[in-house]
Formats: structure tokens, sequence, C-alpha cells
């Protein structure tokens, strides 16, 4: 490599580890936001986060930055780069081409918004006042699709959106893998509701000690490998995770009186996505690299650990008796009972609680809420009774207040459309990548019953977790299992499950 073009490499590497570097600030800004700061200092601090994002946001889409990229990606001196270096050019350069035409003004303007706009939804959801929340919903939807316009609309304007969060996910992928999938979870729902044999759920029906939840999660948290030293616990209104660096990943969760099973589920959801940015290999620390590949492939991570290890009966064979130690209200009741206890299958409302079946129509309902909304001309206030209306056609319920309806999640007040998708990728991704898991580590069952993660814990940072986001994510599925994503392992899946658990 010519010294030219070699001093050019470096300082783009320098530039983009400067970036990274406003980027962590940003993060643990809003971090701060949502665990815990005075509600007076929000006006200041979302300004903070505005400006911030904004020089970020020059950086990447700066002169400077052109003209790295201008030889960095000749083809001749792309292929000399090394896998690292090449595919950290290739991500500059996509965001370059997107954002370059974005006014600086307009990517301020959204950040201030979305900031002060979470901080209002927790107020809202909590007053079930979607009226109060509106405004600021109205002007976030009001700018996505002035962004839509400067990035370049793709086969429909929400493409362009779920690109953000799946690289060349589009509205037809999605359309054929949720059809695909509903045709087999449709009958299989039917069925379960036909079933006699349906479990009791009355003893989860109790008050349980928050203080000893929180001992719980944190126990179940160090029994995945979540490493204490490059992380913390703590509580929010909607739990979330956030990744800094590889040694600074934060996540929350949020602790119920009346449900014992939503902070350990939680937490274990969570601590899926904190395994997977905790375990990037070092050589991708302070580069834009140093995060997941996509929403998907960190979804089904989460959904993984959450839900197909953690709701699982040799995982509770082994930690049971650890619950009823913090719960002694639960000590008559029988392990198959709670194993089938917190598998039930019914129409809820809340997303983040609902059972493994029922949650892929929680994200159906606000796919098509979102297509609606930018494809279709769906206005902000209209939302409510919209919604209404898909719960009661997927689900036969209809929410009693918009806290349980349209306000229940946070995405929207920080601008997420086009991520919910990701969640029921996840949960195919999930499906897909176990069942490799378990042909390659054939004790995987073993290991959970005896309470050894950490080998399934190996198995998923040599795989998957150390890659961060240096392969892409077809790259990395069809490196891990050998296929393109097959929605069919996710349907193999709950209907061998539950086929046993409700004796179908």
């Amino acid at each position: 490599m010519e010294q030219q073009t070699q001093k050019h490499l470096e300082s783009f590497l320098n530039l983009a580890s400067k970036i990274k570097s406003y980027h962590e600030a940003i993060g643990l800004l809003h971090w701060d936001l949502r665990t815990g700061a005075p509600k007076k200092g929000v006006p200041t601090r979302s300004e903070t986060i505005g400006m911030l994002s904004t020089e970020a946001f020059k950086l990447q889409t700066s002169d400077e930055m052109k003209t790295y990229l201008d030889t960095l990606t000749n083809p001749e001196v792309l292929k000399q780069l090394n896998d690292t270096d090449r595919r950290l050019v290739e991500e500059c350069k996509k965001e370059y081409d997107r954002s370059q035409s974005v006014p600086p003004e307009k990517v301020q303007a959204y950040t201030v918004l979305t900031a002060k706009s979470e901080t209002a939804w927790e107020d809202a959801k909590h007053n079930s006042d979607f009226e109060g929340f509106s405004p600021y919903l109205t002007e976030i939807v009001k700018l996505k699709q002035e962004f839509i316009d400067y990035w370049g609309v793709k086969d429909t304007r929400y493409d362009t959106l779920l690109d953000m969060y799946e690289p060349d996910l589009t509205v037809e992928k999605v359309d054929a893998v949720f059809a695909r999938l509903k045709a087999r979870l449709v009958p299989l729902q039917e069925k379960i509701n036909a079933s006699e044999n349906k479990p009791n759920t009355e003893f989860l029906n109790q008050l349980f000690d928050t203080d000893q939840q929180e001992k719980f999660s944190l126990f179940i948290l160090g029994q995945m490998g979540y490493d204490f030293d490059a992380g913390r616990l703590d509580e929010s209104v909607h739990p979330f995770a956030t990744g800094l660096n590889p040694g600074d990943v934060r996540i929350t969760t949020n602790y119920l009186q009346d449900d014992v099973t939503s902070a350990v589920f939680s937490s274990l959801h969570e601590g899926g996505h904190a395994l997977y940015e905790q375990n990037i290999d070092e050589s991708l620390a302070g580069t834009l690299l140093a995060e997941g590949t996509s929403m998907g492939i960190h979804e089904s991570q989460s959904r993984l650990w959450e839900n197909m290890i953690g709701r699982s009966r040799p995982f509770w064979t082994r930690y049971y008796k650890d619950l009823q130690q913090h719960f002694p209200q639960l000590s008559e009741v029988a392990l198959e009972d709670f194993y089938r206890a917190i598998n039930r299958v019914e129409s809820s409302l809340i997303r983040i609680e609902a059972d493994e079946l029922t949650y892929n129509l929680h994200i159906i309902i606000r796919y098509e809420i979102e297509k609606m909304l930018f494809n279709e001309g769906l206005e902000v206030k209209d939302l409510p009774e919209t919604w209404n209306a898909k719960y009661k056609e997927y689900l036969g319920i209809v929410p009693p207040n918009d806290g349980l309806g349209v306000l229940q999640d946070v995405h929207w007040s920080g601008g997420d459309f086009g991520y919910f998708a990701s969640y029921s990728l996840g949960n195919m991704y999930a499906a897909q990548i176990l069942h490799t898991l378990r042909k390659e580590l054939p004790e995987f069952d073993f290991y959970i019953a005896e309470g050894n993660l950490i080998p399934i814990k190996e198995w998923l940072t040599d795989k998957i977790y150390r890659y961060g986001k240096s392969r892409t994510p077809s790259e990395l599925i069809l490196a891990v299992t050998g296929e393109e994503l097959n929605p069919d392992y996710l349907a193999d899946y709950l209907e061998a499950k539950y086929t046993e658990i409700y004796k179908l």
C-alpha cells in the first residue's frame, strides 16, 4: 500500500474512533435520562445530546470523511485492507451515502425532540395520556418522513426504515416470512385454545417482594456469565440495554410487585443483549464495528436466553429451588406446575409479557401499523383507534386504556420506527441458531439442568458475539447455520414445545 493511502487509512481510523467516542458519550447521557435523571434537567440534557449528536453527524458526513472514503473504496485499495478495516470502510461509506444530504440542523432538532419525547412518554404512559404525548409523536413522524426523502426512498418509504435496523430487509421479505409463520402458528394457537389441559396460573397472582426480585435477577445474570465489572443492573420504566463499549454494557429491568416473572424474563432478555456486546472481540473496541451486526441478530440473542433457555424445563429444574428460596409463597407449587404456568398461551395486552406464541402477533400488529403510518397516510391522532382495532382482530382483546395499549412501548418516543420487525426476526434467527447449537453441543440440555451455562455462552461467543458488526447478518447466519433465514425452525420449535405442554 502506497504511503499516501496508508496515511489516509490511519487518518480515517482516527476519525472513525472519534465518532465512536461521541456515540459513547451520547449513549451514557441517554442511559442517565432513563434511569433517574432529575426531570428539571431534561431540557438542558436533551439540548446537550442534540449538540453532541450533531457534531458526530458532521464528522460522519464531512469533506474529510469523503476524502478518505474516496481513496479507500477504490477497488484496488479496498482489497489490500484487512477484513476489519475493509468492513469499517464499507460501513462508513454506507452511512455517508445515506446521510450526507441531511442538513445537520435537522439532525439536531430531531435528536433534541426524541430526548425530550422519551421523558414525556414515561409520564404519558403512567397517566394514559395519549393526547398529551401526541404532539411529540406527530413531530417525530413528520421529521422521520423528511429524513426518508433525504436518505432516498427504497421500494416503499417504510423499506427505508426497515433497512436502518436490518440491512436489506424489505416489506416484501417481511410480509413473506410473516405469512409463512402465521400459516403454521394460527392453527397451533387454535388447538391450544381448544385444549382442556390448560395450566393453572393462579399461584402467580400474588405479591412478590421487589427487593427479592432484584436479588434473584442479579443471581441469574451472574449464572449467565454477565460480567458485573463490565456492566450494571438498574431499574427503568421500560427495560433496555446500552452497550457503551465492550467494557461497559448496562442493562435495566422493571420490578412489578404483582408479577414475579416480568423482572426475571426481562433480566434474561436484556442479559442476552449484554452478553453479545460484552464479548465482542477486543480488536474491534473503539471502532464503529464494536456493536451487534443488526437488531434482528441482537434480538436473537435476547430471545434465545429469555425463552429458549430461560423458559425451558432444564433451566427451572436447576433454578426453581433458588426462586422458591427468594419467594417462599411458591414452596408448595410443584416444578412442573410452575413450568407449565410460565409457558401458558393466552391473549394478553403487554408485548414484553406475552408468551412465545402470541408474541409474534404483537409484533405483526406494530409492523402493520408502522406500514400504515409511513406508506398509507395513517395520522398519529388515529393511532389509539387503529391499535385497539388490531388487538381485537389478532388477539380478541381491547386495551382498557392507552397506557396498556398504544403507549406501552418506548420505541416510538425515540423515533425507532422499523425496529419492531426485528423482534420476530430475532425469534426466527434464535430458533435456527438453537437447531445448530443442539447439534454441535449435544450436552445443551444437560448443561442447563446442571446450571453450567458458560459452555453455551462460549459457543455463542465463538460463533456470534466476537464478530460484532464485522460480519453482515446474512454472512453471520449463513456461517453459523449453513443457510439463510428460515422461519420453519421457529414454527417447528413452537409446535414441539406446546404440543408437549398442552398434550395436543
